[in-house]
């Protein structure tokens, strides 16, 4: 299986199998361990085990091709600056219809 494809053709599904550990959203940092690590516990749980060092590999090769369509920005060797949303998680309610007095 080839992991690298696996993960540029399930982004978003990905980002958020990672949101739920850790914070994601425009503009906030994001760290080299963290996307390796997410990354090895996504495969896992996909039944796919992998070793620390693919894990390595495959966080270098994404964060590369992330950078290269400018969803990530480089802000220093182990950090880069998230440019994309996975949407908005705030639900609005309307006032009126739950307290109509």
């Amino acid at each position: 299986m080839d992991l690298l494809n696996d993960l540029i053709s399930n982004k978003t599904i990905f980002f958020n199998f990672m949101k739920v550990k850790y914070r994601l959203y425009l503009n906030s940092n994001i760290f080299f361990r963290d996307i390796q690590y997410a990354i090895k516990s996504y495969f896992e749980k996909k039944d796919i085990p992998i070793k620390y060092s693919q894990a390595e590999k495959v966080a270098y090769d994404f964060i590369n091709k992330l950078e290269d369509t400018g969803e990530l920005t480089k802000m220093s060797n182990n950090a880069w600056k998230v440019n994309f949303s996975l949407g908005n998680n705030v639900v609005q309610i309307d006032k009126q219809k739950v307290n109509p007095n």
